[in-house]
């Protein structure tokens, strides 16, 4: 047998080599630093003996738990005993089971808005209407799939060294979807849908734009150039393929469209912008039990700098802040707020309910084996990435961004769907945690990775920007990984190239959030 001393996470303060953490004094379970074997013992302030095989990042009873006992993490609850568990005893899916959170969602009435004091620079692309951006795109968009195949042809016909003269450009991307028709003009689908193609039209990373239709869809461009308020001219221009002559000729008028805007958007060049001009997309994905030790709590340190200065950050993936959201609303600046976000809360369960689902089993297999048990704890986790500054507004699915601050904005967890949105609602740049390894990239906005554990950092070096792992396994403290991630963001933001772009990735993941019938 082996005895340890077993380390608490209390404090913000651990030690480095030791088996488990206990990551707050009123948790009744740990997490396993490594994976722990039948019969070792651990002596300190929770005399224990592992009665089976708990892999690494999974959580240890330290008390016993008799049926209904509520098992708490984080201060919080996340479940409750299934059947009596005992001290040293695994526990996950086979003992633990979903509650409702019955925690009161009060607001604490003497919040105050985030100091705004901007020192720190980034070199950013000015546009006419204020604001900046990071990156410096041709967008290609068409409004329905029935347009995709043109719209990739045209921004293909860039690539293959067509821009090596045009310095300040990133890219000509097209943003193809798989909707446009066959839907409701007064739906909840369609009105997403035109926010997200205007989001992206008038995206401060987007310098031109092309627009580009069939020309019978239900997404008919002159209505969203109309009830989204764009302006046609040099850099927004329009076309349909049934008034242009078919694919070939549409084509054609397209590439010509383009290279007409190459010389006015390279000449637009990056200026020291202070950091008020950012807005960030707080995103996570194949979470694990780390996610909301290291990488989650890290990327809140480092948007609370960001808010701080002046900027914006903007959380999303509504499923999973569901049972959690009382650590939201208890930083709601009004109780607008509050109740905008307790609204988007009741339509999910109603929209999971009439399509046979359910958001209390929200955890994915990946997030199970990594160790995540129930949405309860999925989600405490999750809401770390939104830092501690007040929730200043509530955002409707891809609803531009008017308030700086902190702001959550609807969207399912689907990552790709929501990163699209959080985009269209002028988010600049995207911070991306990930503890399974999601390799996800996106454009125009540049998405930097951030792992959750140094195992899975060195096994994906290739794809994770910044290792948040080094918590655990090196004794880092949150302050100083929030740190990093913030200059890395910076240097991101002044044109840096994050991995995911260096292989190419955010072709093929804009993905606008399809609700209702296709008819």
């Amino acid at each position: 047998m082996v005895e340890t001393t077993p380390v608490l996470w209390l404090d913000g303060k651990q030690s480095v080599g030791q088996p488990y953490l206990q990551l707050a004094r009123r948790d009744n379970v740990a997490v396993a630093l490594r994976t722990l074997k039948p019969g070792e013992v651990f002596h300190g302030e929770f005399p224990i003996t592992i009665t089976s095989r708990i892999m690494k990042g999974h959580k240890l009873a330290l008390v016993d738990l008799p049926a209904g006992a509520r098992v708490m993490k984080y201060e919080q609850l996340i479940g409750l005993a299934s059947e009596p568990i005992k001290a040293g005893e695994h526990v996950h899916t086979h003992n633990l089971s979903f509650v409702n959170n019955d925690t009161a969602f009060a607001r604490q009435t003497d919040l105050q808005p985030a100091t705004i004091h901007s020192t720190d620079t980034f070199n950013g692309y000015p546009r006419a209407d204020g604001r900046v951006g990071t990156r410096n795109y041709i967008a290609v968009i068409s409004s329905v799939n029935c347009s995709a195949t043109v719209a990739n042809r045209i921004a293909g016909a860039f690539a293959n060294g067509r821009l090596k003269d045009y310095n300040n450009i990133d890219g000509v991307a097209a943003f193809t979807h798989g909707t446009g028709c066959g839907m409701d003009a007064a739906g909840e689908g369609f009105q997403n849908l035109q926010r997200v193609l205007a989001g992206y039209a008038k995206h401060p990373n987007v310098g031109g734009v092309l627009l580009v239709g069939l020309g019978c869809e239900t997404s008919q461009i002159a209505g969203t150039i109309e009830s989204h308020k764009l302006a046609r001219g040099p850099l927004l221009r329009t076309m349909n393929i049934q008034t242009s002559g078919g694919h070939v000729k549409t084509i054609e008028r397209g590439i010509e469209l383009i290279d007409s805007m190459l010389h006015e958007v390279n000449a637009i060049n990056r200026v020291p912008t202070p950091v008020s001009s950012l807005t960030l997309a707080l995103q996570c994905g194949g979470s694990d039990a780390w996610s909301g030790i290291t990488a989650n709590p890290a990327l809140g340190y480092a948007a609370d700098l960001l808010i701080r200065q002046g900027g914006t950050a903007i959380l999303a993936e509504t499923p999973e802040i569901y049972g959690a959201e009382h650590l939201l609303t208890q930083r709601a600046i009004s109780d607008n707020v509050v109740n905008e976000l307790m609204d988007r809360i009741t339509w999910w369960q109603d929209y999971v309910a009439r399509n046979n689902g359910s958001l209390d089993n929200n955890p994915s297999p990946g997030n199970k084996l990594g160790g995540l048990t129930t949405i309860l704890e999925k989600s405490l986790g999750a809401v770390a990435k939104g830092g501690t500054t007040p929730l200043m507004g509530v955002l409707r699915y891809a609803e531009q961004a008017h308030t700086s601050g902190f702001l959550f904005m609807d969207s399912p967890g689907y990552d790709p769907a929501s990163v699209t949105g959080q985009i269209a609602s002028g988010c600049n740049l995207v911070a991306f945690t990930t503890g399974r390894g999601s390799t996800f990239g996106s454009k125009p906005a540049p998405c930097m990775k951030i792992a959750t554990n140094t195992d899975m950092y060195n096994t994906l070096t290739d794809d994770m920007d910044i290792n948040a792992g080094t918590i655990v396994s090196d004794g880092d403290s949150v302050a100083a990984v929030g740190q990093r991630i913030y200059q890395q963001l910076l240097s991101v933001a002044s044109g840096l190239p994050t991995l995911s772009e260096e292989h190419g990735l955010g072709d093929n993941e804009f993905v606008p959030w399809q609700i209702g019938a296709t008819m």
